[in-house]
């Protein structure tokens, strides 16, 4: 009997890489594109599987689960930021989000989750990406896993090397983490990914090292400097930058109410937010191509929750909700050198 060969989404990694070359250099066909969303959309049943595991693993805990399906614009700026990436071995086009009330409950239910007994395969070093440990530069904290998606089933072994991201981070670093992409959306700077103007990430990365240590009693990247130090550095930056009183400022919008557990949040040029919110998620995935095509200088991300406060919660930049960021660092500000903000 001749072995059926199971075809990598696309056709082949190969073919996937190559797309991803000229997807950087704007040489991309619509035949390449085709293959492109298809490669793209097949991230989505990894998602899905990925979901209901950790579903039923938090479930009864005070743990919010999200997912996320990483945008055609935001694959293309992580191609053009590194030049020697291969898209097929993207690790992040699909992603779930874990939100922990504390650093031990986050460590714990990470601990666990590494013993489960499942095929998909941890792909990184247990330390490789704790940025609780060794947080970033930039002040941003918290843990990625890499996952590689393998089962046994007829149905799902195509999709056999495709990778995913879980992400792990606590109520307080995800404050931060919300704030930062806020600044992205709202000036021309993006801290995030160090570009723009440097005042807004030495500002948020003093923010990061503030509440580190005033709320989770850990160091950041400033680990040195003493808590005098780090307050007026920050009052300073965001003195120059007006960045306290623009944050406090912005309105939080307020989320459809729905039962529906997928939603599309579109961000579009003029930093309003609008939500389409749908029962299946192929059917959001159609939508999601369609406002793609017909909005390219929109910002659009398909996510999914249980609830809305959960969808809420885990995408609060779409939201612009900062109120926890700016009761965090009021708070921290109060503890360390006895005066707020």
């Amino acid at each position: 009997m001749v072995q059926e060969i199971v075809a990598f989404p696309g056709g082949s990694k190969k073919k996937v890489t190559a797309i991803g070359g000229r997807f950087r250099d704007g040489t991309m066909t619509a035949e390449d594109n085709n293959v492109f969303e298809t490669w793209r959309s097949a991230h989505r049943a990894v998602l899905n599987s990925f979901q209901a595991i950790l579903r039923t693993r938090t479930k009864g805990m005070n743990i919010t689960v999200a997912q996320r399906h990483k945008r055609k614009s935001t694959i293309l700026n992580k191609l053009n930021r590194y030049p020697d990436m291969q898209l097929a071995r993207m690790d992040d086009v699909a992603g779930c989000r874990l939100i922990f009330d504390s650093v031990g409950e986050l460590n714990y239910f990470r601990k666990g989750f590494h013993r489960a007994r499942f095929d998909h395969k941890l792909k990184n070093d247990i330390d490789k990406y704790d940025y609780i440990k060794n947080p970033k530069d930039t002040g941003y904290r918290g843990i990625h896993d890499i996952y590689e998606y393998n089962v046994k089933s007829e149905q799902g072994k195509n999709l056999k090397g495709l990778n995913i991201e879980i992400q792990y981070r606590t109520l307080v670093q995800h404050s931060w983490a919300t704030a930062v992409e806020l600044i992205g959306f709202i000036t021309e700077s993006q801290p995030k990914f160090q570009q723009g103007d440097k005042r807004y990430e030495t500002a948020m990365a003093y923010a990061g090292e503030i509440i580190a240590r005033a709320h989770e009693g850990l160091a950041g990247s400033l680990p040195t400097l003493s808590d005098k130090e780090i307050v007026a550095t920050f009052r300073q930056q965001e003195k120059a930058l007006n960045l306290i009183r623009t944050l406090r400022g912005i309105e939080a919008t307020d989320i459809v109410k729905s039962t529906r557990k997928n939603a599309i949040l579109i961000f579009s040029a003029s930093n309003e937010l609008s939500i389409k919110t749908f029962e299946s998620a192929p059917e959001a995935l159609r939508e999601l191509y369609k406002l793609e095509k017909e909005m390219p200088g929109a910002d659009i991300v398909l996510v999914r929750a249980d609830t809305n406060d959960e969808i809420r919660l885990a995408y609060k930049n779409y939201f612009s909700d900062a109120h926890d960021f700016l009761r965090l660092i009021n708070e921290a500000c109060i503890k360390l050198v006895g005066k707020g903000i």
